[in-house]
């Protein structure tokens, strides 16, 4: 390769590439449809929307514009075991969609795959891609975040469709803005932000602490945001009308476990410090913890999802739990797909899983009951779960979070998060709510006054 076409290869098509939206299905929302129109005159954009809000129908009828206007293909990348639901879907808009995990379909105009799969794919036989629950990219060392940027940068219609874009900090929206090639991640730090302390390496440079705000760059951010991305956590925050999406109750309530022996070489118990004693204390309570999980999923006779961290939880879990039915990372695509799909239907009543394996993108308003064991992970919470409390919920949704009397520090820290990441999207939603109304404003208030030697 010359270092021509070495610099060609790290380009990404520049500037807008949309159209005018010829296809928005009768069944979406007045703001669905909006955002539909949007994104594609944008042709490279984001639309960060809270869970239920119909992102997958948002997607999809995008897709199909694109199919119709460039009699190309488009590939959507979602979750694992997320696919067959997008098939699902496309099937209320009349859409067929081919789910393929090899990339050997080279007919369908429409095709679902995993995040896991994309090197199967070729992004030269495609014309759009769309990334569902695209919060995958913040990771900014991550093989998977530039493994899909790569994969994007020559395509003309590219769009990302999450609700957790950023649950950490500001500068995590840089990911989203290099991936539809806007501007790099570097370049929007340096045009942006200013680096509070010195940091010795990449890793720590990107931790996001480090940097805030240039003097009067703000405004100027948010605007750029504005310009391909777009924010909602309910359909008010577009001028929309509310009525159809008012989330019922939620209810969490914390249980808190001992342990009936205490740490080795200790003669009574002593709370945990550290992440080093957290994690021996959550194996030496691993009993404890799963009795009480199981007590609060067998107490009724109403749909559950318990969601853990570790492979013996599962194990000891499913035990406890007659009717219960663990997803693990060891099963087979068709297998997590099959159970995930089952418990939807209802043929299953207790479903135990970790979040990493089933808390993005995955429907359950079927389910009102959650028990979570918590970890240091905010996205991981919020994401289990939206999987019940979310548009189209009908009950009250209750969580029970069972922990450690030394995880107390873990759950006011996810406390912590919850706020920050309530009040930055907020934030984010007022700003561009604010940036996108148009302002007529008079600067000349002043009258004329003309000099006497006139």
């Amino acid at each position: 390769m010359s270092y021509a076409e070495f610099l060609e290869a790290k380009m990404h098509v520049g500037g807008n590439s949309g159209f005018k939206a010829t296809y928005l299905p009768d069944c979406l929302f007045d703001f669905q449809s909006a955002l539909v129109e949007w994104a594609t005159l944008k042709g490279r954009a984001a639309v960060f929307a809270d869970c239920g809000l119909g992102k997958t129908f948002i997607q999809l009828a995008w897709a199909e514009n694109v199919v119709r206007k460039t009699n190309g293909r488009v590939l959507i990348l979602a979750p694992l075991a997320v696919g067959f639901q997008t098939v699902t879907e496309g099937e209320k808009l009349g859409l067929k969609l081919t789910h393929d995990r090899d990339g050997t379909e080279k007919k369908a105009r429409l095709v679902v795959s995993n995040y896991e799969r994309l090197h199967y794919f070729d992004p030269k036989n495609f014309t759009g891609v769309v990334c569902d629950e695209s919060s995958i990219l913040k990771n900014f060392d991550g093989k998977t975040r530039l493994a899909i940027t790569q994969f994007m940068r020559k395509l003309q219609y590219r769009l990302l469709c999450t609700a957790t874009a950023a649950p950490n900090d500001y500068i995590e929206l840089g990911t989203s803005s290099e991936a539809i090639g806007e501007m790099g991640f570097s370049d929007m730090l340096s045009r942006f932000f200013k680096k509070v302390e010195r940091t010795m390496s990449r890793r720590d440079e990107h931790q996001g602490c480090n940097y805030r705000f240039r003097g009067h760059a703000e405004r100027d951010f948010w605007r750029w945001v504005c310009s391909w991305a777009r924010a909602m956590r309910r359909p008010s925050d577009l001028g929309y009308d509310d009525a159809a999406f008012r989330l019922p109750p939620l209810v969490v309530r914390d249980h808190f476990v001992k342990a009936n022996s205490p740490a080795p070489g200790m003669l009574f118990e002593m709370p945990a410090i550290g992440l080093q004693e957290q994690r021996e204390e959550l194996r030496r309570t691993l009993k404890e913890r799963c009795e009480q999980a199981a007590e609060l999923a067998n107490s009724h006779s109403n749909p559950v999802v318990v969601w853990c961290h570790l492979n013996p939880e599962g194990q000891l879990l499913k035990k406890m739990i007659p009717d219960a039915q663990e997803v693990k990372g060891s099963d087979t695509d068709e297998r997590k797909e099959s159970t995930f799909r089952d418990f939807a239907l209802g043929n299953i009543r207790v479903l135990v899983t970790k979040p990493k394996i089933g808390a993005f993108g995955l429907n359950w308003q079927h389910c009102s009951n959650v028990v979570y064991f918590p970890s240091h992970s905010y996205e991981q919470y919020y994401q289990a779960v939206r999987r019940c409390w979310r548009f189209g919920q009908r009950n009250t949704v209750k969580v029970d979070v069972v922990a450690t009397e030394g995880q107390r520090q873990v759950l006011d820290n996810l406390k912590r998060k919850a706020d920050a990441a309530s009040a930055m999207f907020e934030q984010l939603v007022g700003m561009m709510r604010n940036e996108l109304r148009i302002e007529r404003k008079n600067e000349f208030v002043k009258k004329e006054e003309v000099p006497t030697w006139l």
